[in-house]
């Protein structure tokens, strides 16, 4: 009986780790399938493809926007799009509202974002850059027979026509001039040409877009900051693969002067650099 009893121990103590080595088996198993299938990088997909994806607004003119024809057209636009034919491979444009448009970058819906996105520590905490395509600073803007301001220090005691809280006012206030309020680019420089107003300080970009549209007869640039903000296109961290295969072409874009001159059409000068 003893022997019996014995016996019948021995089987169920076999068949449990007959049980657990098979258990074990299967999850080592499971790991190799898991550690052996190496998921093609982000720039082997884009190449496989054909195609890059890309993220941008549509509305955000003179950067990302449609024009007569209704064709997706702008600065950001065709920048991308002549890395991307250097690259080899097509365009396919998301079109995505601002305040969707990391969101759908954290959600991969597209490779990356070209829309004047700022290069700032904390975007860089969580996004990866190219190198920037876009330069732009604070600018001082005068009438075209004025002589007597060229500096952001020669801004004391003049009147400076802003946008109440916005930065640039900020900046006026700053260097002492006297603060006359309106509410966009266009007036300000109404009251320049009427003479209600000596100066206005805007950003570098929205002042040449408006020179580009409207002509520079009657004012100028007079001055410009030296600190400049920089604009490239964000990625999704851990494809440095395709964020060097980008900046390997916008490399080249500026040592060619493509760039630049991409910049000139839209902007009537390069901005692309300092």
């Amino acid at each position: 009986m003893k022997k019996l009893f014995y016996l019948l121990v021995l089987a169920s103590l076999v068949a449990v780790l007959s049980a657990c080595g098979s258990g074990e088996e299967q999850q080592n198993n499971s790991a190799d399938n898991e550690s052996g299938e190496k998921t093609a990088s982000l720039y082997d997909q884009v190449m496989e493809k054909g195609v890059l994806t890309v993220g941008t607004e549509g509305t955000y003119a003179p950067f990302t926007f449609h024009n007569a024809e209704d064709k997706l057209t702008g600065y950001d636009v065709e920048v991308i799009r002549e890395v991307a034919n250097r690259m080899g491979v097509d365009v396919e444009f998301m079109e995505t509202k601002w305040d969707s448009m990391f969101a759908g970058l954290n959600s991969k819906r597209f490779d990356l974002i070209a829309n004047q996105v700022g290069i700032n520590e904390e975007r860089k905490a969580n996004y990866d850059f190219s190198v920037p395509y876009t330069y732009s600073s604070a600018v001082v803007v005068t009438p075209k027979d004025n002589e007597s301001i060229d500096s952001f220090d020669d801004l004391k005691g003049k009147k400076s026509a802003q946008s109440l809280t916005s930065n640039f006012e900020e900046i006026a206030k700053e260097n002492g001039a006297e603060i006359v309020s309106i509410k966009g680019l266009a007036q300000s420089i109404e009251l320049l040409k009427q003479g209600r107003a000596d100066v206005t300080v805007n950003d570098r970009l929205a002042v040449l877009d408006y020179i580009q549209q409207q002509g520079s007869e009657q004012i100028k640039i007079a001055a410009k900051q030296d600190d400049a903000s920089k604009t490239a296109f964000a990625f999704n961290k851990g494809n440095e693969e395709l964020v060097n295969a980008v900046d390997k072409q916008l490399k080249a874009m500026k040592e060619d002067g493509t760039l630049a001159k991409i910049a000139k059409e839209w902007f009537g000068e390069d901005v692309s650099s300092k």
